[in-house]
């Protein structure tokens, strides 16, 4: 049974993979916010990182409370720099709807986070018998 904590890891970790590997397979034709992101790394680095991510958080989602640690820190910062490149496109005027583009990345990211500190319910006994 995988729990709050492993349903979250498991879910993000698999969009983040498809994500990683829609970057690859078929990637935009532009991409005006992402241009301080493309400017450190290729796209195709890009979508190996995030299938690298997802498939970290997707493992870490079969690990106990404790070690899963590293799934929502990796699923948390490779969103970093896309919300990063989107805010700084909207500010220096390239992207206007950059901002909209940070703020829904940035939101997405917030579920992660807010999962990463709770604790597991402990799993009921089972009673021999029932």
């Amino acid at each position: 049974m995988l729990g709050r904590r492993g349903a979250i890891l498991l879910s993000y970790g698999t969009v983040w993979a498809l994500y990683g590997y829609g970057q690859l397979i078929s990637p935009p034709a532009a991409q005006p916010g992402l241009t301080l992101a493309l400017q450190m790394l290729s796209i195709t680095v890009w979508g190996w990182l995030w299938i690298v991510t997802g498939v970290l958080a997707v493992a870490s989602a079969f690990v106990p409370q404790g070690v899963d640690w590293f799934g929502f820190v990796a699923l948390v910062l490779i969103v970093l720099p896309w919300t990063l490149s989107y805010l700084v496109s909207w500010l220096q005027g390239d992207f206007p709807r950059g901002w909209v583009a940070a703020a829904v990345w940035g939101a997405i990211a917030v579920p992660v986070i807010v999962v990463a500190g709770w604790r597991e319910a402990p799993r009921p006994k089972r009673v021999e018998g029932y």
